[in-house]
């Protein structure tokens, strides 16, 4: 990496004294946090000022620390865009009689959504161009598309921000007019009763951004006619709404981190009261499909830690009435299952690997796909259709591109509809390896490391190696296809994927094993995996790097100040690392439901145990590692001030030359920028920073 006299921005220390449990923190960048009224206002307030001009020098150290790496950032962009098919299309699903398709043209950043009525030969209606509609934003998210049963409406949210608060409005997809009809502040979910002309949809508390009303909406009405069928009013939930498959009902949805519950109203009655379908209980979750005449529900009830399928009839929902459909099973975590007219899909986890599992609801077949690799990711993938035998799901690997497949359930045949083209003419899959160890942690737990890298690629102390992870909310991160990757890999780096504990990769108890007072665990199976690829010789301390975000953000700001000398560079993306700042302030959006992911620092057992690992509170004078952070300025995830906070104290304490830099995207928030051209942009920046340290920024490509 190139030395520069750029010289590092140097925050304004104003020391805030911050109390609790009689505990006093001082914390001399509390005054780099603003309010949504602040950072969206035209005019600026002195603060608010003070605080863009920081980010903006921070902006301009980044940089000019880089730019001599700017002509490589922009021929790895180019290399990585180069592998993409500009004019892709999705595999057409049919839903209601109509082929839906999601398309890009040559040079565009944004989709069109388009369908076709009755046959893939009819013609072409383009619903939405996401190209024209975010034509004059510097940000554009459109989500939440949702089409009447008639076929004639389709309601849509948009966010303009990267706020994740969404506005709902219509169009008509006969006539192509848009209804005046704005709903603002939405989760931008939404859906619709039977009659063509009601829709139900969840409203976010403004500052919290809590999901916490659902709504009615009639067509053709103002908002402010709506009406309120349902107030969550436990902080420490959220609500949604959604419709079964079926079409017969409109579920609500209420949710914590260990405890749901759901509601249900006939769709032909859009008027009518909801029906509680089981109280809430602590520790009971619960999610529901509709089919026949009972309701079908993956449930942990019983004590089963990795769930199970129960059923239950619509006239008796109440949990005595819940009867066994697929029983617990120890070593088997049940994570989804789809409902068709003759068969039930399952879709489980066993010994960290994905299966499907298919079974005539007569029992004359009960079967699993089969799948050879060591280590691949596959899911059930759009199938709106009931009444029909073939079922789709995807399948990729760390070796693999990603493939859609219909597989027939009756004779058990398959037709490959779309393997993810890989375009430059360099990748041929047999030219990487991939395979799957498994590392001791501290306490004896075995914790598996998925490994990717180029056939040619010698696996020594010299060989540099990006170890990634997340580690929370029971997410499992899937050992999937990347042609970003492909960049790192062949220019001789490994990629590791560290299946730490946080996430369901063996299965709930892994999950619980990694939250709450037992979160630290996520932290050491990382470092462990990190001592085991450097004991093996697979890397270096010299060599090995690391990056996570959002909550692997705040796993990679745990880990430099536990062991950082075991990395020569980390990127912490969106990094949560203020972490008992941020749980103490209920006003912060999403606070109050994260109380059971990493306990309530208003209990002091927590606030001491939080406080123990919180990256910002725990920043030492001692060396770290060249870091890159990065974040959005409307993230409403992670407030930005959180990594900004973290660079300014680890900037006046650590004792070390390393790079430390920070980038922050003005204009985005949390998933940064929305374009999938700029997004590879942002991919092409991050990488460029690891094989900067490696010194690998003028290495041609391995060619095959």
């Amino acid at each position: 990496m190139k030395k520069t006299d750029a010289k590092a921005p140097i925050a304004n220390k104003i020391p805030t004294e911050l109390e609790k449990h009689g505990d006093v923190r001082i914390d001399n960048y509390f005054w780099m946090r603003l309010s949504d009224e602040q950072k969206l206002s035209e005019i600026k307030d002195d603060q608010t000022q003070k605080v863009i001009n920081y980010l903006d020098l921070e902006n301009e150290y980044h940089d000019k620390v880089t730019n001599f790496s700017k002509n490589f950032q922009e021929n790895l962009f180019e290399e990585m865009k180069g592998r993409i098919k500009e004019d892709d299309a999705s595999v057409p699903y049919k839903d209601n009689g109509y082929f839906y398709i999601t398309r890009f043209e040559k040079g565009m950043q944004y989709p069109i959504y388009s369908r076709k009525k009755g046959s893939l030969e009819a013609e072409e209606q383009i619903m939405f161009n996401v190209n024209e509609m975010a034509a004059d934003f510097d940000y554009y998210q459109l989500g939440g598309l949702n089409i009447s049963n008639d076929n004639k409406l389709a309601v849509f949210a948009t966010d303009t921000i990267s706020r994740r608060q969404y506005f709902l409005r219509i169009k008509n997809l006969e006539t192509g007019k848009f209804y005046k009809d704005i709903i603002e502040n939405t989760t931008g979910g939404s859906v619709w009763a039977n009659d063509n002309k009601t829709i139900f949809y969840t409203k976010k508390d403004p500052h919290t951004l809590r999901s916490e009303k659902i709504y009615r909406h009639v067509l053709g009405t103002s908002a402010s006619e709506d009406v309120e069928v349902f107030h969550e009013k436990d902080e420490t939930f959220g609500t949604y709404v959604t419709k079964s498959k079926s079409d017969k009902y409109i579920i609500i949805g209420s949710y914590s981190t260990i405890s749901t519950e759901a509601q249900f109203l006939d769709a032909d009655n859009p008027t009518g009261a909801f029906t509680i379908l089981q109280p809430r209980e602590r520790d009971l979750e619960y999610s529901v499909s509709h089919y026949g005449n009972d309701f079908y529900l993956l449930t942990n009830k019983d004590n089963a830690t990795n769930f199970k399928l129960m059923k239950t009839p619509v006239s008796k929902t109440a949990k005595e009435n819940w009867t066994d459909v697929i029983p617990h099973r120890e070593d088997t975590l049940l994570e989804d299952f789809s409902i068709f007219k003759e068969y039930l899909v399952l879709e489980e986890r066993n010994n960290g690997l994905n299966r499907i599992r298919i079974k005539r609801w007569d029992n004359t077949a009960d079967y699993y796909l089969p799948f050879d690799e060591e280590t691949y990711s596959v899911g059930v993938y759009a199938n709106p259709d009931f009444d029909t035998e073939i079922i789709r799901y995807t399948y990729n690997s760390f070796t693999t591109p990603a493939s859609v497949i219909d597989f027939n359930m009756r004779d058990q045949s398959k037709e490959i509809k779309k393997e993810q083209e890989v375009l430059g003419g360099n990748f041929k899959k047999e030219n990487y390896k991939s395979k799957r160890v498994w590392a001791t942690a501290r306490d004896g737990k075995k914790v598996a490391i998925s490994l990717v890298y180029h056939k040619d690629t010698k696996l020594n102390s010299e060989t540099p190696l990006l170890q990634y992870a997340y580690g929370s909310y029971g997410y499992t991160i899937p050992d999937g296809f990347s042609t970003t990757r492909l960049s790192l890999l062949d220019r001789g780096f490994v990629y590791a994927l560290a299946h730490i504990r946080g996430s369901e990769y063996l299965g709930r108890k892994w999950y619980e094993d990694g939250k709450m007072l037992h979160k630290k665990n996520t932290f050491t199976d990382f470092i462990d995996c990190s001592k085991y690829l450097i004991e093996n010789n697979y890397t270096s301390a010299k060599h090995l790097y690391a990056m996570g975000g959002s909550a692997g953000g705040l796993l990679m700001g745990a880990i430099v100040n536990m062991n950082p000398e075991l990395y020569n560079g980390i990127i912490a993306a969106v990094p949560f690392v203020d972490v008992i700042s941020t749980m103490i302030d209920d006003s912060i959006p999403l606070t109050t439901g994260e109380y059971d992911e990493w306990g309530n620092p208003n209990d002091k057992e927590y606030y001491d145990y939080i406080k123990s690992y919180s990256p910002y509170d725990q920043v030492e004078a001692k060396a770290y590692p060249n870091i890159l952070v990065t974040t959005g300025f409307h993230d409403s995830q992670v407030q930005y001030w959180e990594p900004a906070k973290w660079v300014a104290k680890l900037r006046d304490l650590k004792t070390d030359d390393n790079l430390l830099l920070l980038r922050t995207n003005m204009e985005a928030g949390h998933g940064g920028a929305s374009g999938r051209f700029d997004a590879l942009k942002e991919t092409a920046k991050d990488y460029t920073f690891f094989l900067a340290l490696e010194n690998k920024l003028d290495a041609d490509l391995i060619k095959p």
